[in-house]
């Protein structure tokens, strides 16, 4: 197979990747730019272990083209943090303990971090919604809510200070 150059922007870098046409976003992003944080999980769309933003809006990484991202936006949990500062769905969720293993932790972030960009107010019901398309093994999904919950506080606080 002929590999083509994509053009993406990864965590508001710009990146060249030459790949072939069938390669998934999930592999361009693990093997090619070495952003290892999307985790590989089910490999079918089911689990949301994949989950990155593309152009803001979640997307399975591993169900995604190289080819169909080429010229968007992409974010993956490497691009949460800046400058040494967690984000505040990364902060809220480690306040609240809402991970174990961590194997699910960049889908649900990202996740909440779509959630929170177009709901800054969610009701539980909304983070249910919004996460519900992610899986966790360890558990019981009550911790995660309130990470993202806590999030939504830390970011109107930032937003009115």
């Amino acid at each position: 197979m002929t590999s083509r150059p994509v053009r993406l922007v990864v965590n508001g870098v710009e990146r060249t990747a030459y790949v072939e046409s069938r390669r998934t976003l999930a592999d361009t992003l693990r093997d090619d730019l070495e952003l290892t944080g999307t985790h590989l999980g089910c490999e079918h769309g089911v689990c949301g272990a994949c989950t990155v933003l593309v152009d803001g809006a979640s997307a399975r990484a591993c169900l995604m083209l190289t080819v169909q991202a080429d010229g968007r936006d992409i974010t993956t949990v490497e691009g949460l943090e800046r400058d040494g500062e967690l984000h505040p769905v990364q902060q809220g969720c480690w306040e609240r303990h809402s991970f174990q293993c961590g194997f699910c932790t960049p889908g649900f972030l990202l996740a909440a971090v779509e959630l929170l960009a177009e709901q800054p107010e969610p009701s539980e019901d909304e983070i249910r919604a919004a996460l519900s398309g992610n899986l966790c093994r360890c558990t019981g999904y009550e911790s995660i809510i309130a990470g993202v919950a806590r999030a939504a506080e830390l970011i109107r606080a930032k937003e009115a200070s």
